[in-house]
């Protein structure tokens, strides 16, 4: 049947024009003004969007709404469908004489104009580095669960996962992650106002307001957003006035379920001078953290970084490579970039024996040399005073007397050291952080209880201090 025998047209426009009045107006304008009636049959209206990510929503959200309404008002049982339209369907839309689409056209180049004005102002002030996205980013067993739960709020922002915090060390792609949150969101809903920020940032903006007597306009900047993405939230600890403002943020955007995602370079638990009420906002959603990646994970990413920078190097120097840096997608980057550059000004081709040379000390290892010295001397330290060597304590063998030293030495590590325990993992033969936990908890609880055996952990305590001094 043609649209002409069964329009629902003048329903559709009742109906459009009824949940207009139940919704908010930014929810409505965001979603239904990307919706377009295009055609019906008998019982069936079928409705256009520009993208299958518009219509997936739109049905998740919506589409029993729709249903009902239109079959109230029609009195049938309606049945809605929906498809990707291309520009000129949805600029049509249903059949309209030619004055009318005329009209319409014009409106139409003048709204599209005004909105790409919008659009890029909002991606202006959103701060992100528009070089960052999902397409862009490896997925390695280490990482494959943050970023999954990255594109599903990217996909769906403030329905599920919020807030949502990605920790990890320093390197790993927490960045990379949280800006392709924002990109995506801009890119597929440019409606929506996102604002990414380091808590340093934040931090020095409320600084500011407040010595500018413009604390509201701080407050209406991040509070009125619709996607509110933090990096470094480890940044906080011990600034009480700026918590306290985060705080009163958080609520504000929780309750009206805007969407919120942060950083930290380690998990909530381990972060100090953060006050309760405020760490617990940042575990009430989703924590996912993000490990430093295996071998086949570094060699994927060394292969699609040289894919970027249009390069090429021997299998052996990428082998060498990922074999040593193991700390960090950072410092692989960093160890590729020199050997290009090198390539790319001399005009040759680069041996393997002249990037080893090259390199030198690995970035893996100048990096964190001081911090690699400092877990592997209390390994040594408490290595030798129960006579067990350091492959043993980082080795996976359980006999209690190994297990003990190990967790003694994991206590001493965190309790020393600035290490996050997902570090302090790393290094003890790559354990996973709620190893390091356990076994913090287990030497804490068994130090109140026999006092021979806290003496003996002061001691090394003591030992380990005055190496480090």
């Amino acid at each position: 049947m043609s649209d002409g025998q069964h329009s629902y047209y003048e329903f559709w426009k009742e109906t459009v024009s009824r949940i207009k009045q139940t919704l908010p107006e930014q929810e409505y304008n965001t979603w239904f003004n990307r919706l377009t009636y295009l055609r019906s049959e008998k019982g069936k209206v079928i409705l256009g969007g520009a993208s299958q990510f518009i219509l997936d929503t739109v049905v998740s959200r919506y589409r029993e709404l729709l249903v009902n309404t239109l079959s109230e008002l029609t009195g049938e049982e309606l049945t809605v469908q929906f498809e990707v339209a291309s520009r000129d369907e949805l600029e049509q839309g249903p059949e309209i004489d030619q004055e009318e689409r005329e009209v319409s056209s014009r409106k139409s180049e003048a709204k599209r104009a005004i909105s790409a004005q919008k659009n890029a102002k909002n991606r202006a002030e959103s701060n992100l580095n528009p070089s960052y996205d999902f397409s862009s980013f490896v997925i390695g067993d280490n990482s494959a669960f943050a970023y999954n739960a990255s594109l599903a709020i990217a996909k769906n922002p403030g329905s599920s996962y919020n807030p949502c915090l990605i920790y990890g060390g320093v390197g790993l792609g927490k960045t990379h992650l949280l800006s392709s949150i924002g990109n995506y969101i801009l890119d597929n809903t440019p409606e929506l106002k996102v604002m990414y920020v380091t808590a340093e940032m934040f931090t020095n903006e409320f600084i500011e307001s407040i010595g500018s007597q413009r604390t509201q306009h701080f407050k209406n900047k991040f509070r009125k957003v619709d996607v509110l993405l933090i990096d470094d939230i480890h940044f906080l600890q011990g600034k009480d006035s700026t918590q306290e403002e985060l705080f009163h943020t958080f609520n504000n955007l929780y309750d009206a379920k805007k969407q919120m995602v942060f950083t930290c370079d380690r998990p909530i638990s381990e972060l100090k001078n953060i006050t309760d009420r405020l760490s617990s906002r940042f575990e009430r959603g989703l924590n996912v953290d993000l490990q430093p990646p295996n071998y086949e994970t570094r060699m994927a990413i060394l292969k699609k970084k040289l894919f970027q920078k249009n390069a090429s190097m021997s299998e052996e120097i990428l082998n060498y490579i990922a074999t040593n840096v193991v700390t960090n997608v950072r410092d692989l980057e960093s160890s590729l970039t020199k050997l290009v550059a090198y390539s790319e000004l001399l005009d040759q081709e680069v041996s393997f024996e002249k990037a080893k040379e090259l390199l030198g000390v690995l970035p893996a290892h100048a990096a964190n040399a001081s911090q690699t010295l400092s877990i592997d001397t209390i390994i040594k330290v408490v290595g030798q005073y129960f006579n067990i060597s350091s492959f043993e304590i980082k080795g996976k063998k359980k006999n209690k007397s190994i297990v003990q030293p190990r967790q003694i030495a994991m206590y001493l590590a965190r309790d020393i050291t600035d290490f996050s325990t997902t570090e302090i993992g790393t290094e003890f033969g790559g354990r996973d952080h709620t190893t390091v936990m356990h076994s913090y908890d287990r030497v804490e609880s068994m130090m109140k209880a026999d006092e021979a055996f806290t003496n003996t952990v002061l001691k090394l305590k003591r030992d380990l201090t005055t190496i480090k001094s």
